[in-house]
């Protein structure tokens, strides 16, 4: 209705996810990227999470373009199934005769038949489930049995679940700890930033046929602040907006259509005033009351202190720079002695520090507070209504988010912002300021706790975020076809990651390729021999000398 009126040929904010409007921001590469890295020689579970409308369908579909034409694909958007449900909507999507009223094991085998027959041939098999969430436990378990078929160097099903981010917490269950194990990569989308958002909208539209701006910069910002840079609410706000241009007669859209639009599409929008006082007085509240139950306790535990503390400073090593920690947690040594008195003297101490421990954790649902303490190490801050990343770009900084292990970080040495969960799956953030050995120094707010590996294993979720700064204008990628100086710039900096003399070079050779898909393997990228983005970052993390690290070490173990 409004295309002539605008110069578009096609509905650029429609909610369909075509692939044709696919918008590559740096976390959709990354997304598809490990989508790719996934679907590798060894095969696997794939995990693709993310928030309602953040691209996980589109960014899908755009995989389906870039698969191999020797794959067979199966696509389950309805994962609500029983396994014998889901085994037969597996064979209808690859086509496997079955007859009436067919048995679990009838389906496994014409299915396992089928996968062997593939590789026999030289095809894979790809099966791509969204809206896994949904799945049951018994399910996803027929689908690892489903998997079990093998060769010697990979598996004959590849499975992709993508969904939301209850699926993370659905994979921590104890029953599917052997599905869990078999997720070669996996990746957790977040919603694009303002300027991704401005970029997100001007492609859509150059794709429709506008190459012009059509939305003012307020127009942009009202955009993101109503949307939280989720691209389907967008959509939505676009498309009522451009609605509202058109009945108006008006170019271009301003942020008074935009936010005319917010009220439309997500209700009435409170002014910051009318919600600002209420969190005020909320925040107060919560603060006092925290504050009273701390130093109740705190009293608590100095008491239990003062009667063992000589025979605990003499008898038990902890690590340096204790004097920044609020209290130890439970999961430090503690003195070992044979007086019952002191025994249960120390027992009671154990007990407040973990309450204390137990205290913070419930208090540290807010990643912004985590980030603040991260910010402080840099010696930056938070910048009121800016998001971590905008705040971080604002001062020079740059993010990086990485899926990983107690090992992924250590072996990056920067501080980190955490995504953890209590016993109960609640999810607190905290930041990992030092590490001595296997401890490490964890904020919690505004307290700190000596942690060791046991414990953080136990709790860690696999998502941390880290801030740096990089030294350089990294390039687009490094190939074979680049210049004999890009090629020796990468030669130069994965010999010093791997502590060996750098080799002269005058071609980009097949060492130097195999040096590369080493340096991909070990940090989760697709080892295709080309320092693409990602690739290069991860190297510019190892050689970069700026910033805060957690071990004055060289050694990355």
């Amino acid at each position: 209705m409004y295309k002539a009126f605008y110069g578009l040929n096609d509905n650029p904010f429609s909610i369909a996810p075509n692939p044709h409007y696919m918008f590559l921001s740096d976390r959709h590469r990354e997304a598809l990227a490990h989508l790719t890295y996934g679907l590798g020689e060894t095969g696997g579970f794939v995990l693709l999470t993310g928030e309602v409308g953040t691209g996980k369908t589109t960014v899908s579909r755009c995989l389906l373009q870039q698969i191999p034409d020797n794959t067979d694909t199966a696509f389950i958007l309805n994962p609500s199934l029983t396994e014998l449900e889901l085994l037969a909507t597996l064979c209808d999507e690859l086509g496997i005769q079955y007859g009436d009223n067919p048995t679990l094991k009838q389906l496994t085998d014409l299915i396992s038949q089928y996968l062997l027959n593939n590789h026999k041939n030289g095809r894979n098999t790809v099966l791509i489930i969204d809206e896994a969430q949904h799945l049951r436990s018994e399910v996803l378990e027929q689908l690892r049995l489903l998997t079990n078929l093998e060769t010697n160097t990979k598996k004959l099903l590849q499975v992709i679940l993508i969904g939301q981010p209850e699926l993370q917490q659905l994979l921590k269950r104890q029953d599917l700890r052997q599905l869990a194990q078999r997720i070669t990569a996996r990746y957790h989308l977040l919603p694009l930033n303002k300027d991704e958002i401005g970029l997100y909208v001007l492609h859509r539209l150059q794709v429709a046929g506008r190459h012009e701006p059509l939305f003012t910069r307020k127009a942009i910002t009202a955009l993101h602040k109503h949307s939280g840079g989720i691209p389907r609410l967008t959509n939505l706000l676009c498309e009522r907006a451009l609605m509202a241009g058109y009945g108006q007669a008006k170019v271009p859209i301003d942020h008074k259509m935009v936010n005319q639009a917010a009220v439309e599409v997500l209700g009435n929008i409170d002014t910051p005033s009318d919600k600002r006082w209420p969190f005020v007085a909320a925040t107060v509240l919560v603060l006092v009351f925290g504050l009273s139950f701390y130093l109740f306790n705190r009293s608590a535990i100095d008491n239990n202190f003062n009667v063992n503390a000589a025979t605990a400073n003499n008898t038990t090593q902890q690590p340096e720079n204790t004097n920044t920690t609020t209290v130890l947690s439970s999961v430090t040594n503690l003195p070992i002695t044979t007086e019952t008195q002191q025994v249960q003297t120390t027992t009671a101490a154990v007990n407040a520090q973990q309450q204390i421990l137990n205290q913070a954790m419930l208090q540290s649902s807010n990643i912004d507070n985590a980030f603040a303490g991260l910010f402080g190490l840099w010696n930056k801050q938070p910048i009121i209504g800016l998001s971590a990343c905008q705040a971080a770009q604002q001062q020079g900084l740059a993010c990086y988010q990485q899926q990983g292990n107690w090992y992924s970080i250590m072996r990056l040495n920067y501080p980190a912002v955490v995504y953890l969960q209590d016993a109960q799956a609640n999810v607190f953030y905290g930041v990992i300021v030092e590490r001595q050995a296997e401890q490490i120094l964890l904020q919690l707010g505004e307290q700190q706790f000596w942690v060791n590996k046991d414990w953080f294993d136990r709790h860690f979720s696999g998502t941390f975020e880290i801030l740096w700064q990089p030294d350089s204008v990294l390039p687009r990628e490094i190939s074979l076809s680049s210049s004999l100086g890009q090629v020796q710039w990468l030669e130069n900096s994965l010999a010093l990651v791997n502590k060996r003399p750098a080799r002269l070079l005058t071609q980009f050779d097949s060492d130097l390729e195999q040096q590369l898909m080493q340096f991909q393997r070990q940090h989760g990228l697709k080892p295709d021999g080309i320092a693409g983005n990602q690739t290069l970052v991860q190297l510019n993390l190892y050689l970069s000398q700026q910033g805060p690290r957690l071990s004055a070490s060289e050694e990355r173990n």
